[in-house]
């Protein structure tokens, strides 16, 4: 969160204090230093430690985020105006069989006995059963079990699949970043690599799509490029020259789908961009009026580009016509109420997700752009926020205040995990295996949350962890997904039948056998 928001805060704060007494003196100073120690640690410039970091063990004040946070109150009346209509849920009703039987509610457990039997019986076009089936069935399994993977002496900030899902990543504040084969269910380290020039940790990182390189960012001036197998010793220092003297950040990364450039939104609120054939920075534009938190493209194209700031703001941009001495945008998506932490695109060139310090997801469709009045309106929301996401407690005020500003374009609204800690990651479900049915994401608490794209609602809350879950990544073509903890561990959720969908996928059977009888 860059200087100048915290300025407009306390300016707007300040305006209605008075001097009548000492005490509250006093409690506006302790206010002011702390937002004050809040910025410097924000900007790389301040760290905080024990005296034994040398042994290994975790920071003493770290311990502060592992206590345990209250599980916010899901939305209980959810608007699916806008999904109704829109052209997502006819696509995805026509993709998928099990949607089209359960309507718009929660997909029903279903046996594979069943769908089988359903198919026999005609209620199933036989030419797309393959398709249709497998991804209803995933549908109905979502992954439930707990099953520890790693564990560390410091927190785990990353851990994603590559495109493939054969490789698995994690970066830990160790400055470890750490790669297993991930191929035939197996789960082997196979490389570890030392980050270089890390202030605090490894921030993010991203796979080059031929699973051959890797990125990764922290508070540094450069990003830095390996091979992912270590046999050809690459680790390369890319620099980026940004205008800022001091404490830089590049919070989110991210691979061209041909493997040329690399995308990065920074602290100093601009878009960096690296090209990798050329061996320069080529591209450095202000983007946004606070830091840039999350950056996506669009599709395979890699020619649209997404980006999401601490303003509150999403918005689009072209990279055909982007020209550092003249850039400007195509689109703004507004109706968040607070900075956005996180965005995932869904790969087809229309729809992205939001993560969000105002405790809620959106799902966008980037032809639905919000007009200047939601815009502006974002904007004050942003600047009211007077409370820090990483050190404080959500305030019931942000709960109580659910209503959808004017303007808000968004599709969806989903609300029921908690954003606090850190730049927690959402991301859609895979599409080989879900038909990307779901949004899930991590949880501040230590939960894993599975929303359903289509109704809003809670499908799934996977409990295991009991520190901030940050990073969270499904397999592309398995049934399982990985979540990474501020609680120093890695672990992988698999799908185990219990007793509730026994019972319920015995009775679908039985209920097909007796209408196959008549």
């Amino acid at each position: 969160m860059g200087l100048g928001h915290w300025n407009r805060r306390r300016d707007s704060q300040s305006s209605g204090r008075t001097m009548e007494s000492s005490s509250t003196q006093s409690a506006a100073a302790d206010a002011d230093l702390a937002r004050l120690i809040a910025y410097l640690y924000r900007r790389g410039e301040l760290h905080m430690s024990s005296s034994n970091e040398d042994d290994g063990s975790e920071d003493e004040y770290m311990k502060d985020f592992q206590m345990p946070f209250s599980v916010p109150p899901a939305a209980a009346n959810i608007d699916t105006s806008a999904m109704d209509a829109s052209e997502l849920k006819q696509e995805m009703l026509n993709d998928s069989w099990a949607l089209k039987f359960s309507g718009t509610g929660p997909t029903p457990k279903s046996s594979v006995s069943h769908l089988l039997l359903q198919r026999e019986h005609g209620s199933i076009d036989r030419r797309n059963f393959q398709r249709a089936i497998w991804r209803s069935a995933s549908d109905c399994y979502i992954p439930n079990k707990y099953e520890l993977k790693e564990r560390f002496h410091n927190k785990v900030f990353c851990g994603t699949y590559s495109q493939s899902g054969d490789i698995f990543l994690s970066a830990c504040q160790d400055r470890q970043i750490r790669i297993y084969d991930t191929s035939n269910g197996g789960f082997r380290k196979f490389n570890s690599i030392h980050a270089l020039d890390v202030g605090w940790s490894v921030l993010d990182t991203s796979f080059s799509p031929d699973s051959r390189y890797l990125v990764y960012s922290s508070w540094s001036d450069y990003l830095h490029l390996c091979d992912v197998h270590g046999q050809q010793r690459v680790h390369q220092s890319l620099p980026l020259i940004p205008n800022s003297q001091h404490g830089f950040c590049i919070f989110s990364v991210v691979f061209s789908q041909d493997s040329r450039e690399i995308l990065g939104g920074a602290n100093d609120r601009c878009l960096y961009v690296y090209d990798l054939e050329r061996k320069e920075r080529t591209l450095c534009v202000e983007a946004h009026e606070d830091d840039v938190n999350a950056v996506s493209f669009a599709d395979e194209s890699s020619q649209i580009l997404f980006s999401g700031s601490d303003d509150g703001l999403c918005k689009i941009w072209d990279r055909r016509t982007l020209q550092e001495s003249d850039p400007h945008h195509v689109g703004i998506l507004a109706g968040h109420l607070d900075g956005i932490t996180f965005i995932d695109s869904r790969g087809d060139g229309r729809y992205l997700l939001s993560n969000c310090k105002d405790q809620s997801i959106k799902l966008w469709d980037m032809r639905h752009l919000s007009s200047k009045k939601a815009q502006d309106e974002t904007k004050q929301c942003v600047a009211r926020q007077n409370w820090d996401y990483r050190w404080q407690q959500v305030p019931r005020k942000v709960y109580r205040n659910r209503k959808r500003i004017t303007g808000d374009s968004s599709l969806m609204t989903y609300q029921g995990h908690t954003v606090l800690n850190t730049l927690i990651r959402a991301r859609f479900s895979p599409k080989f295996t879900t038909g990307q049915r779901f949004i899930y994401t991590g949880c501040a608490n230590g939960a894993v949350v599975v929303y359903d794209i289509l109704t809003g609602q809670i499908v799934k809350t996977l409990q295991g962890h009991n520190a901030c879950v940050r990073d969270v990544s499904w397999h592309p073509y398995q049934n399982n997904l990985m979540s990474t903890s501020w609680d120093c561990t890695i672990a992988q959720w698999s799908y185990v039948m219990d007793e509730e969908d026994a019972q319920v996928a015995t009775a679908k059977t039985c209920q097909s056998n007796s209408s196959c009888s008549k």
